[in-house]
C-alpha cells in the first residue's frame, strides 16, 4: 500500500533536496531553466525570460499542498541548478516514473545519479511504489547512464512515444527498478 507523503527535503553527501521557492527563481534562470542543452530532449523550450520561471514555481508550490506531488529542486553549493520529480504515477498499479534535468555546467560530475538514486530509495523504500522507472531519449545517452548507475534494468525501448517542444518524435528507453530488487 502506497504511503504518499509529499515532497519531503532529502539530504545527500553533497545535495539537498527539497521543495521549489520563489527564492529560487533566479538560480534557475541562470542555471538550467534557460539552458537550450538542457531541454534539448524534454518536451519544454528554454524560458527566455524569467516571468515564465516565476509563473512555472508559483504554479509548483500550489501543488505541493497536494501528498502526491513530488518535485524537489536541486541545490548544490546553495544554488538551484536542476529538478527531479516524479512525471507520472499510477496509485492503483503503484508504479512511478521520475524526470529530471540539470544545468549543463553541472553535467558529468554525478550529482543527477547522487539526486536520482535518493528519490528511488524515498519513493521505493518510503511511499512504497512497488516499481519505479525512468525513460530516456537514446540521443541522450547520460540520462541513460543515470538510471543505469542507479541499477535500474533496461526494459526495452519505446518508438517514438514522446514529441519534443520542436515538435520532433523520440524514441525512449525504459529502465526500471522493482521495490524487492532495490539494492537498500
Amino acid at each position: 500500500m502506497l504511503n504518499h507523503q509529499g515532497t519531503q527535503t532529502i539530504q545527500t553527501a553533497r545535495l539537498t533536496l527539497r521543495r521549489f521557492t520563489m527564492d529560487d527563481v533566479p538560480s534557475m534562470f541562470a542555471h538550467y531553466v534557460n539552458d537550450p542543452k538542457v531541454t534539448r530532449f524534454l518536451s519544454w523550450q528554454p524560458h527566455g525570460d524569467i516571468a515564465v520561471t516565476q509563473a512555472l514555481v508559483k504554479d509548483w508550490c500550489r501543488n505541493y499542498e497536494k501528498d502526491d506531488c513530488y518535485h524537489w529542486a536541486i541545490e548544490y553549493e546553495n544554488k538551484v541548478i536542476g529538478g527531479i520529480s516524479v512525471v507520472r504515477h499510477d496509485d492503483v498499479n503503484e508504479n512511478a516514473e521520475i524526470g529530471y534535468c540539470i544545468g549543463s555546467a553541472f553535467w558529468g560530475k554525478g550529482l543527477m545519479t547522487e539526486a536520482a538514486r535518493a528519490v528511488l530509495d524515498f519513493l521505493l523504500e518510503r511511499v512504497n511504489f512497488h516499481r519505479v522507472v525512468i525513460c530516456h531519449a537514446p540521443q541522450n545517452p547520460a540520462s541513460g547512464r543515470v538510471a543505469q548507475k542507479c541499477g535500474l534494468t533496461y526494459e526495452g525501448t519505446l518508438r517514438e512515444a514522446c514529441k519534443t517542444s520542436l515538435g520532433e518524435y523520440l524514441d525512449l528507453c525504459v529502465y526500471s527498478q522493482i521495490r524487492e530488487q532495490s539494492p537498500v
